[in-house]
C-alpha cells in the first residue's frame, strides 16, 4: 500500500499535477491544505503532524492557527483581505483560501481561458480533490459582500529548507501483512479457483469455432455430444469453483472484519482524551467505513480485479492469435471511448462540487426546520424557513438538470463508439469470411472475445476509481494506528491512592491551554496542596477553570506545564488506567449507557457484588426509583439517559462512583440537577461513606462546600483564595460575595 502512496505521488508529478490531500476528518481542512502547500515546495509533512501545530479543536481551525502551523514548519505568511482582481494580478500561488465561510482550500493557478478575457482558478480541495472554477463560481465561494476574500500568502523561508518531517511508523502495514499471512492458505484457494476459472474461460472460443466448423459445417453430430459434454464439464467446473470462492471469500470476509475493527477499537480505547476532543461523530463512523473499506478492496475488489486482468490477458492474447487488425481496432476504438468518458469527469467533478454546497445547505435548513420548530413558531418564521428551503431545492433540480445532459452525453458518447466498434469488428469479421480468409466459427469465436473483452476493462477501471478511496481509508486509519498511547511513558501503576496524614498532591505552578499558547490560558500559574483524607472544595464563577483542573488531575490532558505530584510520584509517570481505577468521578457530562440498571451502576464489573450494589443505590437515593421501574435494577435504560429526569441521572452517577468503593473521590457539580432536599439526604448518606477518604467537590451551592476541610477559589483559572468556610468568609472577598449573591449569609 505504501507503494501505492507514492505510485501516484509520482504520477502527479511526472504529469505536472498540484499535489492534493484529502483530509482524515470533518474539520482537517486546514492541515490538509497546508500539506498540500508544504508538499508542492517538496516537504510532505503528515495531516497528523500539522494539526497538532494548528492546535485542531472539535470546531476546526482558524487561519491563525494555519498560520502558527506554517510558521512553525518554516513559511513565511501573510494573511491578506483582497479582492479576486487583486489575487490575479499582485499575489503568489499557491495560498490558502477561506472558502464557504467554513472551508479551507488551496489556490494554486490562475489562468487565462483561451479566446476570453475570463479566468479559470485552480483549486486543490482537501474535500473534492483539483477542479477548475470559472470567476463568478470562484468569487462565490471566496468572496464576501464586499466582493473580498482572505487569504494566506506563504513563501519559505530558511527554516523550512532545514525543517524535516516527523516519521511516522506504519503499525497498519504490519497489520495488513499479518492478515495476509493469517489467511494464507485461504488466498491460495480464491488464486487457483481463479487461475482455472480463466483457464475455462479460454476455451469457450475454440469449443464455439469448433461447434460452427466441424460439428455443424460437417454435419458431425458426434462431435456436436462431445462439444455439449465439454461444455457441461466445464459450466460444472466453472460452477463449484465459484461456489467455493463465495464461501472462501464470506469466510475471509467475516474473520477479517472482526479482526481490523477490534484492532481498531483496541487501539482506539487507547488514545487520549485530546484525539476524543478534536473528532466529530462522523469521524469515528467514517473511520469504521474506511475499515470495511479496506477489508473489500483487501477481499472483493483485489480479488475481482486481478480475474478481471487475467480474463483480460487471456482474451487479449485469443484476439491477437485470430486477428491483429481486428485487435488494433479494437484497441484504437477503447482508447477513444476512454477519453471521451475522461473528458467528462471535470464537468462531472464541477458539478458535483456545487451539489455538495447546496445539499448541505439544503440538509441544514431541514435539520433547522425541525430542531428549532418550536422559535419558528413563536416568531412566525415558518414561510420564511420553507422558502429558503425551496430555494435550495430549485438550486439542486438546475444542477441535477445541468448533470443529467453532461451524464448523457457521456453515456452516449461512450456507448456509440463501443456499438460502432463492435459493428466495424463484424463487418471486417465478415468480409474476412467472404473473401475465405475466415470461417464462421472464427467470426463468432471473435465476436464473443470481443463481447467479453468490454467487462474486464469496465471493472479495471472501476477498480483505479475505488483505488484513490481505498488509499485516503489506508492514511486515515495508518494515521490512528500511529499516534500514541495515552499511558506510552507512564511506567508507575497506582493499586491504591495514599490516603495517610501529611500526604497530599501539589500542584506547582501549573499553565494549561486547550488550543496552544495563542489560545486563553484556561489554567494560570495554579500553585496549591490538596491534601489525602480530607475533603476539598473547588468553588468560582464558569469558565473559571473548575472542571479542567479536576480533568488535569484525572490525566485527560498531559500538555500542561508545571509539576503535579501524586505524594511523591510526578503525575505524568503515573499509568493514567491506574489512576483512575483508584478514583470515583462524577462528571457534568456523565454517561448513562443503553444497559440496565444494575449495569449502569456496576459498569466493570464481570461479578456484581449485590450487597456493595444495594449500599450504592441506598446512599445515591435510588431506592423508590429503584422500585417504581417494571423491572427494578433489571430495567434497561435508554442510551445518554433517554428517558430519565436529570436528577435521576445525577444519582445513577453518584452510586456508580459510590460502587467502585474508591479512596479518592472527584465531583463536578454531581448533584445541581438535584432539589435542596434531595441533595441533603444524599450528602448525609455520603458522610460514613467518605470519610477517611480524598474528596474534590466543584460546586455552586454553599450548602454542598461549606463543610470542606478546604475551600479553593478560582477566578479566570487563577487560585485567588484559599481556606476554610468560616476563614473566607471573614475575608470578605470573592468567596464572601459568592456565598452572599445565594442569599445564604442574611443580614
Amino acid at each position: 500500500m505504501m507503494s501505492i502512496n507514492k505510485l501516484v505521488d509520482k504520477v502527479n508529478g511526472l504529469l505536472g499535477k498540484f499535489p492534493c490531500y484529502f483530509q482524515y476528518d470533518q474539520m482537517d481542512c486546514g492541515p490538509a491544505a497546508l500539506s498540500a502547500v508544504s508538499s508542492y515546495y517538496g516537504k510532505k509533512y503528515s495531516i497528523q503532524e500539522l494539526r497538532e501545530y494548528c492546535h485542531l479543536s472539535k470546531d476546526g481551525v482558524s487561519l491563525l492557527g494555519i498560520e502558527d502551523a506554517a510558521n512553525e514548519i518554516g513559511f513565511d505568511t501573510l494573511a491578506v483581505r483582497v479582492t479576486a482582481e487583486e489575487m490575479i494580478k499582485k499575489h503568489p500561488f499557491p495560498c490558502i483560501l477561506h472558502w464557504d465561510n467554513c472551508h479551507f482550500v488551496v489556490l494554486y493557478k490562475i489562468q487565462k481561458k483561451i479566446f476570453s478575457k475570463k479566468y479559470l482558478f485552480y483549486i486543490s480541495d482537501p474535500t473534492f480533490g483539483l477542479i477548475k472554477l470559472t470567476e463568478n463560481q470562484f468569487q462565490e465561494h471566496w468572496c464576501g459582500i464586499d466582493k473580498k476574500g482572505i487569504g494566506l500568502l506563504l513563501t519559505p523561508g530558511k527554516i523550512f529548507v532545514n525543517h524535516q518531517p516527523h516519521k511516522q511508523p506504519n503499525k497498519l502495514k504490519k497489520n495488513v501483512i499479518n492478515i495476509f499471512k493469517k489467511f494464507q492458505k485461504e488466498y491460495q484457494i480464491l488464486f487457483w479457483g481463479m487461475f482455472f476459472s480463466s483457464l475455462f474461460a479460454m476455451f469457450f472460443p475454440f469449443l464455439t469455432q469448433s461447434l460452427i466448423d466441424v460439428g455443424i459445417a460437417n454435419k458431425n453430430i458426434n462431435f456436436i455430444f462431445i462439444f455439449l459434454l465439454a461444455q457441461l464439464f466445464i459450466f460444472l467446473g466453472s460452477t463449484i469453483i465459484e461456489i467455493v470462492r463465495n464461501w472462501v471469500l464470506l469466510y475471509c470476509n467475516s474473520l477479517i472484519d472482526i479482526e481490523i475493527i477490534s484492532n481498531f477499537l483496541s487501539k482506539i480505547v487507547k488514545l487520549p482524551f485530546k484525539f476524543f476532543d478534536t473528532k466529530q461523530l462522523g469521524d469515528f463512523t467514517s473511520r469504521i467505513h474506511d475499515h470495511n473499506r479496506i477489508q473489500n478492496f483487501l477481499t472483493s475488489e483485489s480479488i475481482t480485479v486481478i480475474f478481471s486482468f487475467l480474463t483480460f490477458v487471456v482474451y487479449f492474447v485469443l484476439l491477437t492469435y485470430y486477428n491483429t487488425d481486428i485487435l488494433l481496432i479494437y484497441i484504437g476504438m477503447t482508447v477513444v471511448s476512454i477519453l471521451w468518458s475522461i473528458y467528462f469527469v471535470g464537468k462531472e467533478k464541477r458539478l458535483d462540487y456545487n451539489r455538495f454546497r447546496v445539499q448541505r445547505d439544503n440538509q441544514q435548513d431541514i435539520f433547522e426546520l425541525v430542531n428549532g420548530i418550536a422559535d419558528i413558531k413563536l416568531n412566525g418564521t415558518e414561510q420564511y424557513k420553507l422558502d429558503r428551503w425551496k430555494n435550495s431545492q430549485i438550486k439542486l433540480f438546475n444542477i441535477d438538470f445541468k448533470t443529467l445532459k453532461v451524464n448523457q452525453l457521456q453515456s452516449i458518447g461512450f456507448s456509440s463508439f463501443n456499438k460502432l466498434k463492435d459493428i466495424i469488428v463484424i463487418f471486417i469479421a465478415a468480409k474476412e469470411v467472404i473473401l475465405g480468409n475466415m470461417t464462421i466459427g472464427t467470426l463468432l469465436a471473435i465476436s464473443y472475445i470481443i463481447g467479453t473483452l468490454n467487462e474486464p476493462i469496465q471493472q479495471i477501471i472501476e477498480f483505479i476509481r475505488s483505488l484513490q478511496y481505498a488509499k485516503l481509508s489506508y492514511d486515515r486509519l495508518t494515521e490512528v494506528q500511529a499516534m500514541k498511547n495515552e499511558d506510552f511513558d507512564a511506567n508507575i501503576s497506582l493499586k491504591r491512592m495514599p490516603t495517610e496524614d501529611g500526604k497530599a498532591i501539589h500542584l506547582n505552578h501549573i499553565d494549561f491551554h486547550y488550543y496552544g499558547p495563542r489560545s486563553p490560558k484556561v489554567l494560570d500559574d495554579i500553585s496549591c496542596t490538596i491534601p489525602f483524607g480530607k475533603t476539598t472544595a473547588i468553588v468560582g464563577e464558569s469558565g473559571s477553570g473548575k472542571t479542567t483542573l479536576m480533568k488535569v488531575l484525572l490525566k485527560f490532558y498531559n500538555n500542561y506545564t508545571g509539576d503535579i505530584y501524586y505524594d511523591r510520584i510526578n503525575l505524568k509517570d503515573i499509568s493514567a488506567k491506574s489512576l483512575r481505577f483508584c478514583c470515583g468521578v462524577v462528571m457534568q457530562d456523565g454517561y448513562i449507557f443503553s444497559d440496565t440498571l444494575e449495569r449502569n451502576i456496576a459498569t466493570g464489573a464481570e461479578t456484581i457484588d449485590k450487597k456493595m450494589l444495594w449500599r450504592a443505590v441506598q446512599i445515591a437515593e435510588l431506592e423508590d426509583f429503584v422500585k417504581s421501574l417494571p423491572q427494578g435494577l433489571y430495567t434497561m435504560l435508554g442510551a445518554g439517559g433517554n428517558g430519565i429526569s436529570g436528577g435521576q441521572r445525577q444519582r445513577i452517577l453518584i452510586a456508580r462512583a459510590v460502587y467502585k468503593n474508591p479512596n479518592f473521590i472527584l465531583f463536578d457539580e454531581a448533584t445541581s440537577s438535584l432539589d435542596a432536599e434531595n441533595e441533603r439526604k444524599i450528602y448525609d448518606n455520603l458522610d460514613t461513606f467518605l470519610k477517611g477518604k480524598t474528596v474534590i467537590k466543584i460546586a455552586h451551592r454553599l450548602s454542598t462546600v461549606k463543610n470542606a476541610n478546604q475551600i479553593i477559589v478560582l477566578k479566570r483559572g487563577r487560585i485567588i483564595e484559599c481556606g476554610t468556610h468560616i476563614e473566607l468568609i471573614k475575608m470578605k472577598g470573592a468567596y464572601y460575595n459568592l456565598v452572599k449573591n445565594q442569599l445564604e449569609l442574611g443580614n
